[in-house]
């Protein structure tokens, strides 16, 4: 299989560089329009797909992107492997506003959302017990390395509605008694969704802040959080660049199952499941559904 990387941008991140043969395409899903169109092209010979997740200009709240769409957009068009990029919050000292967080975990703290593909017509249950792609991750993480970027390795992401900040309180909760590392509003369903769309997918948390627990660190100030992200955007594009090379234009079948999680997950009977919900499944569960 040839590979394809998905690039989801976050805060900040609106495009990508260098690629050969760019163009912005639209792709229509049967879950509505995804956040923005797609920038395509290749990059040492590696097909690659970038979407603006909050859309170009930053017209999408964390609530009202729409992900599903963007998730089957992008297996749509061939993705096969997908990265986050996201801004977030630190609950830890040594993963200080600049750096970069390899997320391995997540809670789910979000409520307005959509977060399957799956429903009444036709059940789907999918493990998301590792959420992300061990290998997918390191790949992230030599990249960012390579580039000269603090990374850490592992961390749990703790995923709220938004769009306000969370108060004293919450961010105590979050880090002392929950022990989470960093803090965003958009990685969920966002991995769950790519889960059941049979996608790798790896998250790199882009460190803007110490959200609101840090003594000395105040109150959440947008005007620092758009500072710090200007220099955060800049290390992501280079570690983007440095991806196909450490990816490779084919690929094999993913050690973790990644690829195959669907592989037991749909319960309800074939004279049973809806036509109208398996349709709309063409693109994320066709493997399994045909």
């Amino acid at each position: 299989m040839d590979t394809m990387i998905g690039i989801i941008g976050g805060s900040g991140l609106y495009e990508i560089d260098g690629l050969s043969d760019a163009a912005w395409q639209t792709v229509e899903t049967p879950w509505g329009a995804p956040s923005d169109r797609i920038l395509t092209g290749t990059l040492d010979g590696v097909k690659m797909a970038f979407l603006p997740r909050h859309g170009r200009g930053h017209v999408q709240t964390p609530s009202t992107i729409n992900y599903r769409a963007n998730i089957d957009a992008l297996k749509r068009i061939g993705v096969t492997d997908v990265i986050s990029v996201s801004a977030c919050g630190s609950f830890r000292e040594d993963m200080a506003p600049g750096h970069f967080v390899i997320v391995d975990q997540f809670i789910d703290r979000t409520f307005a959302r959509e977060k399957s593909f799956f429903g009444p017509g036709c059940v789907g249950h999918v493990s998301v017990a590792h959420p992300t792609c061990p290998r997918l991750s390191a790949a992230c993480e030599q990249a960012a390395r390579d580039e000269g970027i603090t990374v850490h390795t592992g961390g749990t992401y703790l995923a709220m509605e938004g769009p306000q900040f969370s108060t004293l309180a919450e961010s105590r909760l979050y880090r002392e008694v929950w022990g989470c590392d960093v803090i965003g509003m958009t990685n969920m369903p966002e991995a769950k969704l790519a889960r059941e769309a049979e996608l790798d997918y790896a998250s790199v948390a882009m460190i803007t802040d110490y959200d609101s627990w840090h003594p000395d660190h105040g109150e959440v100030d947008v005007t620092q959080i758009i500072a710090t992200l200007t220099g955060n955007s800049d290390k992501a594009r280079g570690m983007v660049k440095r991806l196909p090379t450490l990816l490779g234009a084919s690929r094999g079948v993913c050690e973790h199952g990644c690829d195959r999680a669907l592989e037991f997950a749909i319960m309800t009977a074939p004279d049973k499941r809806d036509p109208a919900l398996v349709a709309k499944l063409d693109a994320v569960a066709g493997r399994v559904l045909k």
